[in-house]
């Protein structure tokens, strides 16, 4: 063999490292691990746990109304209510599935494994991205398949009362596809916050802290400016605006609730892009 032929560089067969194996690794890794099939489940259970047994209280509550000679819907419980247990259970699901957000990115920060990943991936945002790509779709696919199910497991239920229905009513199966939006944007969130945090207990208790203590605390705080200007523009209120089936006057539509909690998602995407670019793993 010659010289020149030694010295000849090699050239590899591959073709480098892309978005698609990128996103391919981020799945490996999310299907690996024994928490995220844990947390999946127990989102669903939750959620179809939750709107069944609120389609029973409503059910039982309104027969025991109606047995003693008064109208349910004077006494606060009309019928359309029962529409909205399909998806019922969705706040304590979006806390299980924001805490997979987090834990998705925090945990490989805690553990140093982000340093394999940056390194078999120079360009930092494209694990961040496959990250969110795949947890957005997970999280979609449980929100809609939680609540068509509760749906369907609920109606023997209130068919027991008299109280079923279907699909047909206006609004209703738009607001169960919806459900996966708004789960999609809090598993964003759980993401975002973990990337920035790099810490998982901190990055789920801000998750919990954004979605279900502040609007808690700012609806306490009987302030005009306060109620009209901030209360609907958090991201838990925002976002339950995509699932209304009736939008009252002065509250956010469906659209302009959906955008609104996506800004929100938007920022601190953004925000943990940002700090993924310019920091030291």
């Amino acid at each position: 063999m010659s010289t020149a032929t030694m010295n000849k560089p090699a050239h590899a067969t591959g073709s480098g490292v892309n978005f698609v194996r990128s996103l391919h690794s981020e799945w490996i890794k999310f299907t690996t691990l024994r928490s995220t099939w844990i947390l999946l489940a127990t989102t669903i259970v939750v959620m179809i746990g939750i709107g069944m047994l609120g389609a029973w209280g409503m059910g039982s509550g309104m027969e025991s109304i109606r047995e003693s000679g008064q109208d349910p819907a004077a006494m606060g419980m009309d019928e359309s209510m029962l529409y909205m247990m399909a998806t019922g259970g969705i706040d304590f699901g979006q806390l299980i599935i924001g805490a997979l957000g987090v834990l998705l990115i925090a945990s490989e920060y805690s553990t140093g494994m982000i340093r394999s990943t940056m390194t078999a991936v120079p360009g930092r945002l494209s694990p961040l991205a496959a990250k969110a790509v795949v947890v957005a779709a997970v999280a979609a696919v449980v929100g809609i398949v939680s609540s068509f199910a509760t749906y369907f497991l609920s109606q023997p239920i209130l068919a027991g009362y008299g109280l079923d229905y279907g699909l047909d009513v206006e609004n209703f199966v738009q607001s169960l596809l919806l459900s996966g939006v708004y789960l999609a944007l809090v598993a964003l969130m759980g993401l975002a916050l973990g990337s920035l945090l790099r810490n998982s207990a901190g990055g789920i208790v801000t998750l919990v802290a954004l979605l279900l203590v502040l609007p808690i605390v700012a609806s306490i705080l009987q302030f005009d400016w306060i109620q009209d200007g901030v209360v609907p523009y958090l991201p838990s209120n925002a976002g339950r605006q995509l699932l209304a089936l009736e939008i009252a006057d002065g509250d956010l539509t469906q659209l302009q609730g959906g955008l609104v909690m996506a800004a929100w998602t938007a920022v601190l995407l953004a925000a943990a892009a940002v700090t993924t670019k310019s920091r030291d793993v």
